[in-house]
């Protein structure tokens, strides 16, 4: 079973409450050089890469009752034997090594080399639409396959922005979710955010002042697309 299968088999199984232990063992005991002959474009790393997030969020959160505090930063996953967190998935992996508190701008330099050697080879903007913390105000947990994913990141791009940004044309107000401020450069600044909305919703904002809307941490689980 190739890397990829076995990530959707694990969101799978967690999605419909049937036993993964034995997957959780195998992506553990994937082994490391078949692991990056499987993944060796940026296509295959970030459809692998976001299914084994959103699992390891549910099962931290969900199964194993992790504290919020510690979900994200404590190593407690396990993938071809490298132990990992989640933030060294999303801020290492599929953000190219970026600081976390550097709103998308500064590279981590010290980065560990495993992490530089899984990396993505481009930023992707659209994981920001794709990776799910458990809150109220994250995007649904879809299934992602390499062979899709530049259409179903497209879709989950466009289907959270048409919920999440509220345009006021008289006010020439836009607000968006605090998703573009956490990660500012991810987005190119405020004038690539507001490419991106004429992008996806065909709205042009040139001259709209943009505000951020609080953003819903109240737990909701099993948030399924």
């Amino acid at each position: 079973m190739s890397s990829q299968h076995i990530s959707e088999e694990l969101l799978l199984a967690l999605k419909t409450n049937k036993p993964f232990e034995l997957l959780v063992q195998n992506i553990s005991a994937i082994n490391r050089n078949s692991l990056d002959t499987e993944l060796n474009n940026d296509q295959k790393k970030k459809a692998f890469w976001i299914n084994v997030y959103n699992s390891y969020f549910l099962i931290l959160r969900k199964h194993q009752n992790i504290d919020k505090t510690k979900i994200y930063t404590d190593k407690l996953i396990n993938i071809a034997g490298q132990t990992m967190s989640l933030d060294d998935i999303e801020h290492g992996i599929l953000r190219k090594y970026r600081i976390k508190k550097s709103l998308g701008y500064l590279p981590n330099w010290f980065a560990p080399r495993w992490i530089k050697h899984w990396a993505v080879d481009d930023l992707d903007y659209r994981i920001h639409f794709a990776l799910n913390c458990g809150a109220v105000s994250c995007p649904p947990i879809a299934f992602y396959n390499s062979d899709r994913i530049n259409q179903q990141l497209e879709t989950a791009t466009h289907s959270f922005l048409e919920s999440e940004i509220k345009i006021n044309d008289t006010e020439k107000n836009a607000e968006i979710s605090k998703l573009f401020l956490w990660y500012l450069g991810d987005f190119g600044g405020k004038p690539g955010t507001r490419k991106i909305i004429n992008k996806y919703l065909g709205k042009d904002i040139s001259g709209y002042s943009i505000t951020y809307s609080t953003y819903d941490f109240s737990e909701d689980l099993d948030n399924f697309v």
